[in-house]
C-alpha cells in the first residue's frame, strides 16, 4: 500500500485523523480521545496490520507534549508515525502495551523521563532513576543543579 493509499484508508476509517506532509512515512495526528480505539484498529485491521511498534517517545514543545509512535506492518511493509498532543500540565494517555507488547518498557521510560502517565498500564514504575528523584530529566524546564543543565 502506498502512502497515499494508506492516507485514504485511514481517512475512511478515522475522519478525525489529520496528516503532516513531508517525510518518507505517513505522519498521522490522532486526537487524544480516540487513541486507544485507533491503536487497536491499526493493529487488527486486515488491511493495515500494524503489528510492530518499534519506537515510542515524547517531545516537549514547552507549550505541550507530543507522544510519537512509530508503527510498521511486517505483512505489508508500510510504516506510520502517529502523533498525539498532550496537555503539559497533566499529561495522560491510554497505554497500548496490551496492543503492542513492546510498549510496556517504552511507556515506563517516557513516564520516568517526561512524566506522562499511561492510564491502565500494568506496571508503571521507574526504570533507571531512584524513587526519590524529583523532576523529569527530558523536559525542557528541568534544571539539574549538580550538572547545571538548563534548556
Amino acid at each position: 500500500m502506498t502512502n497515499d493509499e494508506l492516507k485514504i484508508k485511514l481517512t475512511g476509517l478515522f475522519p478525525s485523523v489529520t496528516f503532516e506532509e513531508g517525510g518518507e512515512w505517513v505522519n498521522a495526528v490522532v486526537p487524544f480521545t480516540e487513541w486507544k480505539t485507533i491503536a487497536q484498529q491499526f493493529r487488527n485491521d486486515p488491511n493495515l496490520k500494524c503489528d510492530y511498534l518499534f519506537c515510542l517517545t515524547c517531545v516537549d514543545w514547552k507549550t505541550h507534549l507530543t507522544m510519537v509512535y512509530h508503527l510498521t506492518s511486517t505483512v505489508f511493509r508500510h510504516n506510520m508515525v502517529i502523533k498525539i498532543k498532550l496537555d503539559r500540565s497533566n499529561p495522560e494517555i491510554e497505554t497500548v502495551c496490551d496492543t503492542w507488547r513492546t510498549a510496556e518498557l517504552l511507556e515506563r521510560e517516557v513516564y520516568e523521563m517526561f512524566g506522562v502517565k499511561f492510564l491502565h498500564h500494568p506496571d508503571l514504575r521507574r526504570l533507571i532513576l531512584t524513587d526519590d528523584f524529583e523532576g523529569f530529566p527530558l523536559r525542557k524546564d528541568f534544571e539539574d543543579p549538580v550538572n547545571m543543565i538548563k534548556l
